[in-house]
């Protein structure tokens, strides 16, 4: 019989050890030592989580106890900050933890995003975890969970940071390049209304930014902005930003060139932006101008433009842009 039974550790208990599990690993030294502090880390990850998501046995007041001592203690920052030390299943448990917490809900308020969106340095911290490729999977999760709720979604956006998107899309290896990609697209279409005042307010900023993936050599990378392009340029909400932007003939000729590619599958895309530009029944002059001057080019490709499509809505919007053209 065991007469010296432990004393369950409180939340704040779990949280400080965790927090001090991290700091000694942050200054451990290369070796024995710095494996031993990481592998302390990985226990303390292991009961956080437990208790978090655990099997039923903690009570919400628990989970809020928990919560509010890894706002006061700032663990959440330290996590990201400490990530890169971390085994690899530990890394997986931060991510668990961080997304367990942003989801954590009472009534219409979401705590974590309160405490978040007062903290922009954590999310910041996130978005550059692109910059290791060896944890930006983990953080890329983290972040894609933070773009889910508008306020944090906002802080990126209007960050001089969101413009380093293209780098991290364009420099970085396959993997890494498509989950920036995945959340730069979360934050230019979960938030409609707000994104469409940004746009609104920041149009030459981002366009000429985004015009760097449209043209860039990497094949995955082109087709998936002009993709995005198209989504956002067709949604309702942006109709201020697609009438400013197929007025702009600098933008039309990019597209007449885009639906020359060598790949069938940016021809199809460009082709999806193209057509906004013929479709608008108030044709700027200096675009009905440059299409009117391309008349006869422009017929006879679309005639023959992926007859082997069987795609309805393709061919009926294909019919209506030759049509268009021909009354020009």
């Amino acid at each position: 019989m065991n007469f010296f039974k432990t004393k369950p550790r409180t939340p704040p208990d779990l949280v400080r050890g965790l927090r001090d599990s991290l700091q000694k690993l942050d200054s451990a030294p290369p070796g024995d030592s710095r494996k031993r502090a990481s592998e302390e880390a990985s226990k303390h990850l292991q009961q956080v989580k437990g208790l978090l998501l655990g099997d039923g046995e903690s009570s919400p007041e628990v989970v809020a106890q928990l919560a509010q001592e890894t706002y006061s203690t700032d663990l959440l920052h330290h996590l990201l900050l400490s990530i890169p030390r971390l085994e690899f299943e530990a890394r997986k448990d931060v991510v668990q933890i961080f997304n367990n917490l942003l989801r954590r809900q009472i009534g219409s308020r979401f705590p974590t995003v309160e405490y978040l969106s007062n903290k922009p340095e954590i999310l910041f911290t996130a978005f550059k975890g692109y910059d290791n490729e060896d944890i930006a999977l983990n953080t890329g999760m983290i972040l894609r969970e933070m773009l889910r709720h508008e306020p944090l979604a906002k802080i990126l956006l209007h960050s001089d940071q969101f413009y380093t998107f293209p780098h991290y899309i364009e420099t970085t290896t396959f993997g890494v390049s498509c989950d920036a990609y995945t959340n730069l697209k979360e934050t230019l279409t979960r938030h409609k209304p707000m994104v469409a005042d940004y746009l609104d307010k920041n149009y030459d900023r981002f366009f000429n930014s985004f015009k760097q993936l449209i043209q860039s050599d990497n094949y995955v990378t082109k087709r998936q902005s002009l993709k995005l392009l198209g989504e956002i340029l067709l949604d309702r909400a942006n109709f201020n930003v697609m009438t400013r932007y197929i007025a702009d003939e600098a933008n039309l000729k990019m597209m007449m060139n885009l639906l020359r590619d060598k790949s069938k599958n940016i021809q199809f895309e460009a082709f999806h932006v193209f057509k906004v530009f013929v479709a608008n029944p108030k044709k700027p002059p200096q675009i009905e101008t440059i299409l009117r001057r391309n008349k006869e080019k422009l017929l006879a490709y679309l005639r023959n433009f992926h007859n082997d499509k069987e795609d309805e809505q393709f061919t009926d919007e294909k019919q209506f842009l030759i049509a268009q053209i021909e009354q020009l």
